[in-house]
């Protein structure tokens, strides 16, 4: 949730901002706010991570951080919980748990999960996109709005959905493999929906850590649907950017973590997994 501050500045502090965004082509807003969460110990710009794409992929579902300290780390993100138990949406810093009967409810703190990506979302920029005609051409053009092949960046899209395509993972037990468990996956199809789609776009080379390209998550306004998105069009919506300059990696000290066998390449497992629709 975006606040506003009015303060008065010096006109030397004036310049001085004026100069800053003319030479780093960055919003004045933007400076100000990393220069505050420079002063004020605020990790900005920062990726907390709990887990890796491929220990999620061999099944490693044990859930080893709270809702609670991931909210220390982000008010915005993505993931799942304990047991592959639905789809996780951490938005304006309040968790919701997406399940595979289609309810969506408010997780506790002590909610365990086993992989999740959060960050302190602040848009570095905003812009109208659309019409969207499938979500290839979504991400298309969130391409456009990133600045660079090589960091990861994240998204916040909000606007009015003509049609939406999502899916929630059902529960498994830790050690069922993504792909098996994603296989009975709830689906849901939605038309002319309004909410809040967030994610983030990795780079290939990230893929061991992070699952490489656009996972995109949503939450609809009145918070009773949710899921990982699968497709969706558009008129249009609002864009917002987030780039990322830092990661933080939390590694499970679970058995099963550390004795897992993470070099395999799980580009596969995660494509069909991730963005394939129904394969029951």
């Amino acid at each position: 949730m975006a606040r506003s501050l009015d303060i008065r500045l010096s006109d030397s502090l004036w310049a001085a901002l004026h100069d800053r965004a003319e030479t780093s082509g960055q919003s004045i807003n933007h400076i100000v706010q990393a220069a505050l969460a420079e002063a004020l110990d605020v990790q900005h710009h920062s990726i907390f991570q709990v887990s890796t794409s491929g220990a999620i992929v061999q099944g490693l579902f044990e859930g080893c951080v709270s809702v609670a300290d991931l909210r220390r780390h982000g008010d915005l993100g993505l993931g799942t919980f304990e047991d592959l138990d639905g789809e996780m949406i951490l938005l304006d810093g309040h968790c919701f748990q997406a399940r595979a009967d289609g309810s969506v409810v408010e997780a506790p703190d002590e909610a365990l999960t086993p992989f999740a990506t959060v960050v302190s979302f602040i848009a570095d920029t905003t812009s109208p996109i659309g019409p969207i005609t499938s979500l290839d051409d979504l991400t298309a053009q969130l391409d456009q709005l990133r600045t660079s092949d090589n960091t990861i960046a994240a998204f916040k899209i909000t606007g009015t959905f003509d049609t939406l395509a999502l899916r929630a993972a059902c529960k498994h037990e830790s050690g069922t493999g993504l792909v098996e468990a994603t296989a009975d996956q709830g689906l849901f199809d939605f038309t002319n929906i309004a909410g809040t789609m967030l994610g983030f776009w990795s780079p290939e080379y990230a893929q061991a850590i992070s699952i490489a390209g656009y996972h995109l998550h949503f939450l609809s306004d009145d918070h009773q649907h949710g899921g990982h998105v699968l497709g969706a069009t558009a008129a249009s919506v609002a864009a917002d950017v987030h780039q990322v300059s830092d990661i933080h990696l939390a590694i499970p000290e679970t058995e099963a973590f550390m004795q897992a066998d993470l070099n395999k390449d799980t580009r596969e497992q995660l494509d069909i997994a991730e963005r394939s629709r129904d394969r029951r």
